[in-house]
């Protein structure tokens, strides 16, 4: 059996903020079991595990499976990366919807480059990061937005960063038919069905789902949003989806800047799980540059090996 991992490094294309930690690089680990391949890539700030605790577990996954042996990951992002490299992929029989953009930066810079957000923004529908600026900027740049182009759904994730009143206060503010749904807008399920339930804000679930916070549907709830390298195991995500069909929800399937080769492989599990819905992988132009070659394969050269086998 030949087994390695690999780490790289990935700069972005400026400095991205990630709950008060402002980064300048995306790092990251590849592993490869017989050639198939998975990326563990846990996200500063929102994963439990660093980069190093996640390349020890890893290391020792891969050594117990060179002495013929088996070690279950406890980490996310290792879980996630071993069951992609073991993965049978299936082939796709219909294309995915095109990701819809990503909107993020600061409320005054986008004001005076709106038309450029809109032109990124094809599919009339786009997301937008809140909570990270004043209210009343973040305000003015979505009904820009929503004023310059009349068919334009946003997307709002908030990333659990307001508390009760201050989520309350800021759906006050927005027409709910134009919100495709605000994901997170607080760190606790008591608060979002508080706020869903007097705004009628259309509301999803990301991070929550994540920490394993207990939650139920409410009328407002429109989707799940999965990001696999926090959510860990295939089979978690999958017993997520089985929910999510069950209660009517949409799937969405969400990114954490990895690179394209995790990207290539969120797309897939996408259209796999929910295939009428567009993923969340707008976080590709964030890199300066990506890992893989023309052949559909990360580029060695651009990989440090940290061990291998056989």
């Amino acid at each position: 059996m030949k087994l390695a991992l690999y780490r790289y490094e990935l700069p972005f294309t400026h400095p991205l903020t990630f709950h008060g930690r402002v980064e300048t690089v995306r790092q990251g680990l590849l592993v490869n079991l017989d050639g198939g391949w998975g990326e563990i890539a846990p996200l500063p700030g929102f994963s439990r595990e660093t980069l190093a605790e996640a390349q020890e577990q890893a290391l020792l996954c891969l050594k117990a499976l060179a002495r013929g042996e088996t070690i279950t990951a406890t980490l996310p992002s290792v879980q996630f990366g071993l069951d992609c490299a073991r993965r049978s992929w299936p082939t796709l029989k219909a294309p995915l919807p095109d990701p819809y953009p990503l909107i993020q930066g600061a409320p005054q810079d986008l004001l005076k480059n709106w038309k450029v957000v809109l032109h990124n923004a094809p599919t009339n529908k786009a997301k937008l990061k809140v909570a990270r600026y004043p209210m009343r900027d973040e305000l003015a740049l979505i009904r820009l937005l929503l004023d310059r182009n009349p068919n334009l759904k946003l997307i709002l994730d908030a990333n659990q960063g307001w508390n009760r009143e201050e989520a309350w206060t800021f759906c006050l503010h927005l027409d709910p038919a134009r919100i495709e749904y605000l994901e997170d807008p607080c760190a606790d399920f008591d608060d979002i069905r508080f706020v869903a339930n007097r705004t009628g804000m259309p509301v999803a679930l990301d991070e929550l789902l994540a920490q394993g916070k207990p939650w139920e549907p409410i009328p407002q709830l429109r989707a799940l949003v999965l990001k696999p390298t926090l959510l860990g195991s295939l089979c978690h995500c999958e017993a997520l989806v089985a929910k999510a069909r069950e209660l009517h929800l949409k799937v969405i399937v969400s990114s954490c800047f990895e690179s394209g080769l995790g990207l290539a492989q969120l797309a897939q599990l996408g259209a796999e799980w929910d295939p009428q819905q567009a993923p969340g992988l707008g976080t590709r132009r964030f890199l300066a540059r990506d890992l893989m070659g023309k052949e559909g394969a990360p580029e060695m050269s651009q990989l440090d090996t940290v061990w291998q086998h056989g």
